[in-house]
Protein backbone atom coordinates (compact mmCIF):
# COMPACT_ATOMS: atom_id res chain seq x y z
CA UNK A 1 0.00 0.00 0.00
CA UNK A 2 1.59 3.26 -0.92
CA UNK A 3 0.63 5.13 2.59
CA UNK A 4 2.63 2.64 3.71
CA UNK A 5 5.60 2.86 1.92
CA UNK A 6 5.54 6.66 2.33
CA UNK A 7 5.35 6.74 5.94
CA UNK A 8 8.24 4.18 6.24
CA UNK A 9 9.98 6.41 3.79
CA UNK A 10 9.08 9.84 5.76
CA UNK A 11 10.22 7.49 9.22
CA UNK A 12 13.84 6.79 8.10
CA UNK A 13 13.90 10.31 6.55
CA UNK A 14 13.36 12.32 9.78
CA UNK A 15 13.98 9.79 12.31
CA UNK A 16 10.61 8.97 13.51
CA UNK A 17 9.04 6.07 14.96
CA UNK A 18 6.25 4.96 12.01
CA UNK A 19 3.73 4.75 14.39
CA UNK A 20 3.48 8.16 15.03
CA UNK A 21 2.65 8.61 12.04
CA UNK A 22 -0.99 9.22 10.20
CA UNK A 23 -2.57 10.47 6.79
CA UNK A 24 -3.12 13.78 8.54
CA UNK A 25 0.89 14.66 9.56
CA UNK A 26 1.81 17.95 8.27
CA UNK A 27 5.31 17.49 6.44
CA UNK A 28 6.39 20.95 7.00
CA UNK A 29 4.06 21.28 10.50
CA UNK A 30 4.72 18.19 12.46
CA UNK A 31 7.90 16.73 11.33
CA UNK A 32 9.53 20.35 10.63
CA UNK A 33 11.15 19.59 7.04
CA UNK A 34 12.61 22.95 5.65
CA UNK A 35 11.99 23.53 1.99
CA UNK A 36 15.41 22.02 1.29
CA UNK A 37 14.39 19.02 3.07
CA UNK A 38 10.98 18.68 1.27
CA UNK A 39 12.53 19.00 -2.33
CA UNK A 40 14.83 16.11 -1.16
CA UNK A 41 12.40 13.73 0.22
CA UNK A 42 10.20 14.52 -2.75
CA UNK A 43 13.23 13.76 -5.03
CA UNK A 44 13.18 10.09 -2.97
CA UNK A 45 9.67 9.27 -3.92
CA UNK A 46 9.93 10.10 -7.22
CA UNK A 47 12.46 7.90 -7.62
CA UNK A 48 10.66 5.28 -5.35
CA UNK A 49 7.43 5.23 -6.96
CA UNK A 50 8.66 6.18 -10.39
CA UNK A 51 6.31 9.32 -10.94
CA UNK A 52 7.04 12.47 -11.56
CA UNK A 53 5.76 15.60 -8.72
CA UNK A 54 6.08 18.96 -10.50
CA UNK A 55 6.44 22.32 -8.02
CA UNK A 56 2.88 23.01 -8.55
CA UNK A 57 1.57 19.78 -7.19
CA UNK A 58 4.50 20.12 -4.25
CA UNK A 59 3.22 23.34 -3.35
CA UNK A 60 -0.29 22.02 -2.93
CA UNK A 61 0.70 18.71 -0.99
CA UNK A 62 0.59 19.17 3.00
CA UNK A 63 -0.07 16.34 4.92
CA UNK A 64 1.24 12.70 4.14
CA UNK A 65 -2.13 11.59 3.07
CA UNK A 66 -2.11 14.42 0.25
CA UNK A 67 1.68 12.61 -0.90
CA UNK A 68 0.03 9.45 -0.84
CA UNK A 69 -2.91 10.25 -2.87
CA UNK A 70 -0.98 12.32 -5.30
CA UNK A 71 1.47 9.36 -5.56
CA UNK A 72 -1.73 6.92 -5.92
CA UNK A 73 -3.18 9.08 -8.75
CA UNK A 74 -0.01 9.57 -10.73
CA UNK A 75 1.79 6.61 -10.49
Amino acid sequence: MVIDKVKEILGQYFDVDVSTLSDTTNIEEDLGADSVEVIDLILALEAEFQVEIPDEAADEIRTIGDLAAYIEEHA
